[in-house]
């Protein structure tokens, strides 16, 4: 990392530092805390509000399925060629029920668009799914969204899910960028299959 990691544990004088310490280790139980952590708890204060809106993005969005959602994630990370990101979602995806051969299409350098459906018509995604990552690749390549993309989205989600997956997809796009321009986990450069 282009910084120090904190101690691990952390070691704070400072009680409302350690308090935030244990709320981020709480959420990361039975795990131990991850790099990300680490780095991030060196302004406890920004590591206490990340800790709760992204646990609410991974535990409190149930509207959104767990296949779903770690598609996304593990797309953005591809694009952004955020390979530590991708190394902690990939394979929770995969255990969401996602194929080696559907999550291997995420791979590809390309933008995903409705007009390019073969990993759907060879049954490595469904449809749903591949709507999902061409809205995440709109929402990371070009931050706006068409309008015809966001139309069928509203055609497959309601108002909830929609809040939710965009609030996924832009906030693992943050965490995307923090890793990369940190080289958080040591994984710039490497590619999605070093260190794993």
């Amino acid at each position: 990392m282009r910084l120090s990691y904190t101690a691990d544990p952390p070691a704070f004088e400072d009680p409302a530092d350690a308090a935030v310490a244990q709320r981020v280790a709480a959420r990361r139980a039975p795990f131990p805390l991850l790099a990300l952590d680490l780095a991030l708890l060196h302004s406890p204060s920004v590591a206490d509000g990340w800790n709760s809106f992204f646990g609410a993005l991974r535990t409190q969005t149930s509207n959104i399925t767990a296949d779903l959602r770690e598609l996304a994630i593990s797309r953005v990370a591809v694009i952004n060629h955020a390979w530590y990101e991708w190394g902690q979602h990939a394979p929770l995806a995969t255990a969401a029920g996602v194929s080696d051969a559907g999550l291997a299409v995420l791979l590809q350098e390309t933008p995903f668009t409705f007009d390019d459906t073969a990993a759907v018509d060879a049954r490595l995604l469904t449809a749903l799914q591949w709507a999902v990552l061409v809205y995440t690749d709109e929402m990371t390549r070009n931050v706006q969204v068409a309008d015809e993309t966001f139309a069928l989205l509203r055609t497959l989600f309601d108002e909830r899910q929609m809040v939710e997956l965009t609030a996924v997809i832009a906030g693992y796009n943050c965490v995307s960028r923090f890793l990369v321009a940190l080289d958080v986990g040591e994984r710039n450069g490497t590619g999605p299959d070093a260190g794993q």
